[in-house]
């Protein structure tokens, strides 16, 4: 049996059954995002996007979807699924009656006697997606119509019936290819069944209805391009594979090739084998770059802040691949020079470095080794952090980073609403002084320990660090109502009750006593922890929001004002373990609980990327994120460090 599976009753159920999708990927980078009844619901779902080069490696949706339609007898049954305003036409999902993915997604149906089932892979190598369809049972032979719908359009965008598509195509080995524009890599659609045939019968399907771009108020119909159909006989038993590749295979090899690539994945049977699949979707290596997609579908890949962020947990914890590691932060450092070293809007992600490497070293790696690859790299960060360096943020006097550029949110809560942040928090902010005062310690202990006690960079910046430890406490603490200002601005203390004032116990390196340390970790128990991960404001707050709903506008109120992210788990779970010791084991398994009952909502098998505060707890954003997936492989991490000690 699946490890993921749902039964007639919730696929044939379209408003169960459409808020479930399926997200596949690959090292190549390419993506196959559908709902579990394979009918499209958002911009971005499709059988096959792919990165384009010649479009400086954005993500471009080729295949948007297949409709199989089985003759029998003369008679056709449509098993598609598509949305025209509020009409579903055809209603194939009707004929379905099982569902399951380990991690191969197999949809199953049933058209009187007749057992019919598909299976989607993405190639794990290649911009390829191939469908392989079965013939369980059936009475008699039929006719298998595939018919493709083409987008060949960017996956931000919606494309329609124009005089610019060329809408001809070029046989090939067991099908034909299409490139209905000028730029794009060639569409490659094949069948490995011998007496297979492509019959030509061009026509734009019209006002194509994404439902849930309809809800959120975005554009929502398009056009696309269904140049003809493929037409096959089966008989009982037997099997087809259709391939959507940019290149063209031999058809005779599909086969073969299928059913090793399946075999190579294995199956799926436990909470944390999920978590490690979907951590796998979410690294890629293009053209010998080693990188780390935010989140899926639309999230972008070779994010600074979030590849630091969840490069341990991706890597480290998922399967202990060191090399992965190493690879993937040294494209990071090559690609990221600008924002590194000279400027960036992510005020604290470079800082973020040291706190990659501790925990690199944590988990094994040797000091030396670490600090005579990366020490370069990290003074050269601090040292940009120096007056006079970057125009967003500056080093005061009393050794703090005061961080300001108007209207620009200059942290990680970034949401806008008309060309304005909804959280500015310009001026000292907590958590980037946490990242500030870890790094010098850092990096003024690895350059004593295994460079000169005397460089120079120890000269200059151990005095800085002393500046912080002595004025970081003293500027956030508050000790009347006893926990950390948010940020601290002209105004004074914002008491705003934020999660980032857990950085400040959560890094190595922590600038406040012990006593503080206590108080910040009950504070965000009391007010922030959930089943779903930590609230991005207090519901105390008046400007909470508790639901991820409604306009562009309400989401984005929402968006930092009471959401929670799971990927708040890990420096909570950390800074909680660290302090507590195995007192905080069953905190640590009710919190991921949630998780695993939560593996059958949004995206299938996957981890999103937050939840609404208040129960109970629905998931939004990115149906996988790599924020989350990797806060939850660390906290899986150090739950069994607990329970070896």
């Amino acid at each position: 049996m699946a490890f993921l599976k749902f039964n007639k009753a919730e696929l044939v159920n379209l408003s169960y059954s459409l808020k479930r999708e399926i997200i596949l990927a690959n090292k190549t980078g390419a993506i196959c995002n559908t709902s579990i009844v394979t009918c499209n619901t958002r911009r971005y779902h499709g059988l096959l996007s792919v990165p384009v080069d010649n479009f400086g490696g954005g993500m471009y949706m080729l295949l948007s979807s297949v409709d199989e339609t089985l003759l029998v007898r003369g008679k056709p049954f449509n098993l598609g699924i598509h949305c025209y305003g509020d009409i579903y036409e055809p209603r194939g999902h009707k004929y379905i009656i099982d569902f399951g993915a380990d991690p191969v997604p197999e949809v199953v149906y049933k058209v009187g006697e007749i057992i019919f089932a598909k299976k989607i892979l993405l190639t794990p190598d290649k911009d390829q997606v191939m469908i392989k369809y079965e013939l369980r049972q059936a009475p008699s032979g039929i006719e298998l119509q595939l018919k493709p719908f083409l987008g060949f359009r960017n996956l931000d965008s919606l494309t329609f019936e124009n005089p610019e598509a060329r809408t001809g195509y070029k046989e090939v080995r067991g099908g034909v290819a299409f490139n209905m524009y000028e730029g794009f890599p060639d569409l490659f659609l094949q069948v490995n069944k011998t007496g297979s045939k492509f019959h030509s019968s061009p026509y734009w399907y019209k006002g194509i209805t994404y439902s849930d771009e309809y809800r959120r108020g975005f554009d929502c119909r398009e056009d696309l391009f269904v140049p003809g159909y493929f037409s096959v006989s089966m008989q009982e038993g037997d099997s087809v594979i259709l391939s959507a590749c940019i290149d063209e295979i031999g058809p005779r090899m599909l086969g073969s090739r299928f059913n090793k690539e399946v075999e190579a994945m294995g199956t799926i049977t436990s909470y944390h084998e999920q978590l490690v699949h979907c951590a796998d979707l979410l690294k890629r290596c293009r053209g010998g770059r080693h990188q780390i997609t935010a989140g899926f579908s639309w999230l972008y890949t070779g994010l600074l802040r979030e590849t630091l962020t969840s490069l341990p947990g991706l890597t480290l914890y998922a399967d202990g691949n060191c090399k992965e590691f190493e690879a993937i932060l040294d494209d990071l450092i090559a690609n990221e020079e600008e924002r590194f070293f000279r400027r960036t809007t992510q005020v604290e992600a470079p800082l973020r470095l040291a706190l990659v490497l501790q925990e690199y070293i944590e988990f094994g790696a040797d000091a030396r080794a670490v600090w005579k690859k990366y020490g370069e790299t990290v003074r050269g960060v601090v040292e940009s952090y120096a007056p006079g360096h970057r125009a967003e943020i500056a080093l005061q006097p009393n050794g703090l980073l005061w961080a300001q550029k108007d209207h620009i949110a200059l942290t990680w809560m970034n949401a806008y609403i008309d060309g304005n942040p909804v959280t500015e928090r310009a001026g000292y902010q907590v958590e980037t002084n946490a990242f500030w005062y870890n790094m010098l310690c850092f990096a003024v202990d690895m350059e004593r320990r295994f460079s000169s006690p005397l460089s120079a960079f120890i000269r200059k910046w151990s005095p800085v660090r002393d500046l912080v430890g002595q004025n970081f406490q003293n500027m956030f603490w508050n000790p009347e109502k006893r926990y950390l200002a948010d940020f601290v601005d002209n105004n004074g203390q914002n008491m705003d009750v934020r999660p980032n004032q857990l950085f400040a116990v959560y890094v190595p390196y922590s600038p406040v006593d012990d006593e503080v340390a206590d108080a910040v970790i009950r504070i965000v128990e009391n007010e922030l922890v959930t089943r779903r991960g930590i609230r991005t404001l207090s519901p105390r707050d008046v400007r909470y929001k508790g639901v991820y709903e409604g306009t562009q506008i309400d989401r984005d109120l929402a968006y930092h004002q009471g959401c929670t992210r799971p990927s708040l788990l890990y420096p909570y779970a950390s800074a909680a373990f660290r302090m507590r010791g195995p007192a905080f084991m069953n905190k640590a398994e009710w919190l991921c609980k949630g998780f695993r009952e939560d593996l059958n909502k949004h995206g299938v098998g996957a981890f999103s990327e937050l939840y609404d505060g208040d129960p109970p707890h629905e998931p939004h954003g990115a149906i996988s994120s790599a924020l989350s997936t990797a806060a939850l492989l660390g906290v899986d991490y150090l739950m069994d460090k607990y329970r070896e000690d």
